[in-house]
């Protein structure tokens, strides 16, 4: 019965944590509203796009005498910003965004206005990535959260003193190493044409996060193999649970337009 609930609880926490990393990410779309003419107008801003078609921006209007303009400029180039018209289509303000290399950033904004009122958005980055194959990003992902919820099982056994912490433990490092050392390397080769950006080659916060993580989990196992002790396992899951609610991407690579180089840069918000 103790592991049944160990089982359900360590599902609970995977969930709420992944929807948390969700919510937070910087590269999932910006939830965004204008009060306009009396009118709540609500859209999502996307903040990825692969590098291979425009990025279509939509929002939803019923009103053809609301209209808008989109505008953008490369992230963090000092330039200025282009302006392009939105259309109307099917009750919605429609534009598109140019594609950019992997890596290439742009850092834009949406204004709408009716004859004497106009109200315009925060400023947003988008990146622009390469695409990533489903035989390498499907079992990243499963790879990934497998390796989570593994690890929360064996910390919440570690915490209650049951011995088969050690197995799960076990486990945990070798879905770890599959899908943050194996597949996580191939599918950021495919995004942005470098397979690890992390230390000693830069300070790429999934790359770096993956692999503290790992080391944890690494020497935990390692530690536990002929004398086991509950707070190695312990703490091993707490760094991992940790480490997992870090926003994804939030120091990732970017594109250095000057260079065209593909560096370590920070995914924000520009207010």
């Amino acid at each position: 019965m103790k592991k049944a609930i160990i089982w359900i609880i360590a599902i609970l926490i995977t969930i709420a944590s992944a929807i948390y990393q969700r919510k937070t990410g910087p590269t999932y779309p910006k939830e965004m509203e204008i009060e306009l003419q009396d009118q709540s107008i609500q859209f999502t801003l996307p903040r990825s796009n692969d590098s291979d078609k425009e990025c279509r921006i939509e929002i939803p209007v019923n009103d053809t005498t609301l209209n808008g303009s989109l505008h953008f400029k490369r992230f963090p180039v000092n330039e200025d910003f282009n302006k392009v018209q939105f259309t109307h289509s099917e009750n919605k303000l429609i534009a598109y965004l140019p594609t950019q290399p992997p890596a290439g950033k742009l850092e834009y904004y949406v204004s709408l206005y009716t004859n004497d009122e106009i109200k315009s958005t925060e400023h947003v980055i988008i990146r622009f990535k390469g695409s990533v194959p489903a035989w390498a990003l499907i079992p990243h992902i499963l790879f990934i959260f497998a390796a989570m919820l593994i690890s929360n099982v064996a910390g919440l056994f570690a915490g209650f003193k049951i011995k088969e912490h050690v197995f799960y433990g076990n486990l945990a490092l070798v879905l770890l190493l599959l899908g943050g050392m194996t597949f996580g390397p191939i599918v950021q080769l495919y995004a942005f044409g470098e397979a690890w950006t992390g230390i000693p080659f830069g300070w790429d916060l999934t790359d770096n996060k993956t692999l503290i993580a790992f080391v944890f989990w690494l020497v935990a196992v390692i530690a536990n193999r002929k004398n086991p002790k509950y707070r190695y396992t312990l703490v091993a899951s707490i760094i991992l649970f940790v480490i997992f609610i870090i926003p994804h991407s939030l120091f990732g690579s970017e594109l250095d337009y000057t260079t065209g180089e593909v560096v370590t840069g920070i995914i924000t918000y520009i207010f």
